[in-house]
């Protein structure tokens, strides 16, 4: 695990595709050769249990709710972890330039940075961070769910209301991962 010194893994995707699966499991294994973790998720994302990091498929770890990223620089100062996990990044309300600042500081001090993060919003926009994030990863997993509709791989996590904002705390109950050609249907038979 020594190779991941200092690095950025990170998991993007629908939803759906198995993101925080992953970093999950990157955590279980940062564990078990004996590194010192520390895992966080923003105060927003309140799906399921409001101080773990819960998979849809309800696996779940411990975790710090942050609502900026002082305050994981201030937990990380004080706890001094080997590596730290950040699960839905794309809700950290932000200036993108200081989340990427921050991580690079973490990464400066030879910490191991996993995040997960949705790539794209429900109109199939990027979310910028995720965006920003992407060149500078060392390690870049692009995760995909099926497409409810035809089985193919899921591109983007439709919403299924006519609910317009940006961000929308929701599972299943909200949202469905489409493939491309589905979503672009789906969004013809809305127009």
């Amino acid at each position: 695990m020594h190779q991941y010194k200092g690095k950025l893994i990170v998991h993007t995707g629908s939803m759906f595709s198995g993101k925080t699966s992953s970093l999950e499991k990157d955590v279980k294994r940062f564990n078990i050769a004996k590194y010192k973790t520390i895992a966080f998720k923003p105060v927003v994302d309140s799906r399921y249990k409001r101080n773990e990091i819960v998979t849809h498929d309800l696996t779940s770890m411990n975790c710090i709710l942050i609502n900026t990223i002082d305050e994981m620089m201030e937990y990380t100062s004080e706890l001094k972890p080997d590596v730290i996990a950040i699960d839905e990044i794309q809700f950290l309300d932000e200036p993108v330039d200081k989340i990427i600042a921050a991580i690079n500081g973490f990464l400066e001090r030879d910490l191991t940075v996993i995040v997960a993060g949705l790539d794209m919003d429900f109109t199939g926009r990027p979310f910028e961070i995720v965006k920003e994030l992407m060149p500078i990863a060392d390690y870049l997993y692009k995760h995909h769910a099926v497409c409810v509709k035809c089985g193919a791989d899921g591109w983007v996590s439709n919403r299924k209301s006519k609910d317009q904002e940006r961000i929308k705390i929701g599972a299943s109950d909200e949202y469905e991962p489409l493939c491309r050609k589905c979503f672009l249907e789906e969004k013809k038979m809305i127009d």
